[in-house]
């Protein structure tokens, strides 16, 4: 590392401060796959118990959230785990109590829910972009660890999580969607506007982490600069957290098929299919 990165990553705690060996692809595959069966695990044991997990994914744009929520729930159970990523808020919502529209989106009995994103836009994107006025900041800085000491108290099990990347890794993911069709979508002009507000972002990821980062409901930091680490070390330390147990499932035995009674199916000709596309793919 030179002395002009050197004195910058001093100044910046969100550069990278050095490189890490990357991981070897088979080590990382074998490793998440084991982890994402200990995932499986966990939610077995949410759901027989009743317990209700939020796990909240932030930080920066192009961090690395989704691909992270994306390995979390490759293998769950769609019906226990959800995804909330929300719109902006409509008018009415606007007029709403600030946490009242996320509250809707918290788990019942059994269920894990992953807030992409969640009520801390208000502590990131609303402040900087000025999308609300000084005192809603103020009165969401406020309140917002009373919230999160409500839902502790009511037994929800919280997790916080920030996915921090480096300016420069953050622009050259930029720069890799700008030009990729099946990943352009991904840069919208709030992405574009954080690249010239990076120090704006990063006073007001300050300021928040000084008001929510409590005893109670910690933030825990993710370097995601080398995504595989990332991810690996993410779920790790959810799996970590959480004193789970494994639950025993009794053994399944299949049933006989029993003996026809005379069906016939019905002709082929009867009936439409798609076409065999992939028979143009043999040989």
């Amino acid at each position: 590392m030179s002395k002009k990165d050197t004195t910058r990553a001093a100044q910046d705690p969100e550069s990278a401060t050095g490189k890490l060996p990357k991981l070897k692809k088979s080590a990382y595959e074998a490793e998440l796959f084991r982890l994402q069966a200990e995932l499986v695990e966990l939610q077995e044991w949410v759901k027989t118990t009743g317990k209700r997990v939020v796990v909240i994914f932030e930080g920066r744009d192009a961090a690395g959230k989704g691909s992270a929520i994306k390995r979390v729930t490759q293998y769950l159970n769609s019906r226990h785990v959800r995804v909330s990523a929300l719109p902006a808020p409509t008018e009415r919502e606007k007029s709403q109590w600030y946490f009242q529209r996320y509250i809707d989106h918290l788990p019942a009995a059994g269920e894990i829910v992953l807030f992409d994103r969640s009520w801390y836009n208000r502590g990131g994107v609303e402040q900087v972009m000025g999308f609300c006025t000084p005192a809603e900041h103020k009165r969401f800085m406020a309140q917002c660890p009373v919230f999160e000491q409500l839902l502790i108290d009511d037994g929800i099990i919280l997790r916080k999580y920030w996915f921090s990347v480096s300016d420069e890794e953050q622009e050259k993911r930029f720069a890799s969607r700008k030009d990729d069709p099946m990943r352009r979508w991904k840069l919208s002009p709030m992405d574009l506007e954080s690249i010239s507000r990076w120090e704006d972002y990063s006073r007001a990821k300050d300021d928040m982490f000084t008001h929510t980062d409590t005893p109670a409901s910690p933030w825990f930091v993710v370097e995601s600069d080398d995504k595989k680490r990332s991810r690996i070390n993410m779920i790790s330390h959810l799996l970590d957290s959480i004193p789970y147990e494994s639950v025993i499932h009794p053994p399944i035995d299949l049933p006989k098929r029993p003996a026809s009674t005379g069906y016939r199916r019905t002709d082929r000709s009867l009936q439409t299919y798609v076409p065999d596309r992939a028979s143009a793919l043999v040989g």
